[in-house]
């Protein structure tokens, strides 16, 4: 596949160019080819349920040398085919992906879950183009692809490539509250939710193990990055724990926590990230000095903390400031 984007369904919306500075705060995450490299050669697949098998993603930004294999990936494997959740960083990653599903199963990949924009979860589904899947999102998904999809493309063309970065793919199926697929023996149900991490985060359920993916709305050990709203990925994290769930695949971290506890650590950092933003907001304290002072009781808790801090605090300052 030559061109730089593929819409394999009509959802695709256009969307006006995304920034060089939207993409330095907006908690921009770039962060395989079988072999993907030096920074990857101890990937291996943890089988965290009946049939389901998660590669966890590195603790790092995207590299040439990791192909921005950052984030956790995955496969179920039901009675009639193979869903993926995640797809990995960049067309190398899915490959890598698609490789080690082959080593498991000759069943048909028939469904691709996109969880959201960002470039980590995403451009590895040019993978899995051929195998003619159903590939699923939020119903604000292409519109997100369309604003911001080829601007991360070049970046990590820049980076990786040409042949190894890949194309924008577009959901088939877009969700717009819920939705179920019935792999044959197992049903798996998503569920769309607002404003959160990004604009456009898909969560799904397996019936079978009783494990919930929620995506990047559940980071273990790595900073969270925020790039929708941050008043709303509270409201989610309520409605995540409504699911009734006990153990969660996380978007990074290791494959499977007990959900609970990750959500607690989750919540104390994204609070602390509110309550210091108002303060600072209340203070009149300017916001290029936010983000040397907000959230600062939570470095240690946890990786890439100065990384991604600082746009983090922008983010929720220009959210919060007109409240």
């Amino acid at each position: 596949m030559t061109a730089s984007a593929v819409h394999p369904g009509e959802s695709a919306v256009a969307g006006r160019p995304l920034s060089r500075r939207h993409a330095l705060f907006a908690g921009l995450c770039l962060c395989c080819m079988p072999t993907l490299g030096r920074a990857t050669e101890g990937f291996t697949m943890e089988e965290v349920g009946p049939g389901i098998f998660m590669r966890q993603g590195l603790i790092a930004d995207a590299t040439a040398d990791n192909a921005d294999a950052i984030a956790n990936i995955g496969f179920l494997i039901g009675r009639d085919g193979v869903l993926v959740t995640e797809t990995g960083g960049s067309l190398a990653d899915g490959q890598w992906l698609r490789a080690e599903i082959a080593k498991r199963t000759p069943k048909p990949i028939t469904h691709v879950v996109l969880t959201h924009v960002h470039p980590d979860h995403v451009f590895g589904a040019g993978a899995f183009v051929q195998d003619k899947p159903v590939f699923i999102g939020h119903a604000k998904l292409a519109e997100a692809l369309g604003a911001r999809g080829e601007f991360y493309r070049q970046r990590l063309v820049e980076m990786l490539g040409e042949a190894r970065t890949g194309p924008v793919i577009y959901p088939t199926l877009s969700v717009a509250n819920t939705a179920e697929i019935d792999l044959g023996d197992r049903r798996l149900t998503f569920t769309a939710h607002g404003p959160a991490h990004t604009s456009c985060d898909l969560s799904m359920r397996d019936s079978g193990s009783g494990l919930l993916f929620p995506a990047d709305l559940l980071f273990v050990n790595r900073i969270p990055s925020l790039d929708g709203s941050l008043r709303g990925w509270l409201k989610e994290i309520e409605r995540l724990k409504a699911m009734g769930a006990t153990r969660a695949v996380p978007g990074h971290g290791p494959v499977s926590v007990d959900l609970g506890p990750a959500l607690a650590d989750l919540t104390g950092y994204l609070t602390a990230l509110r309550d210091g933003t108002r303060a600072a907001i209340a203070k009149d304290v300017p916001i290029e000095k936010a983000v040397a002072s907000v959230a600062q009781d939570q470095r240690d808790k946890w990786a890439l903390f100065d990384t991604y801090n600082g746009r983090n605090v922008t983010v929720a300052y220009q959210e919060l400031e007109w409240e």
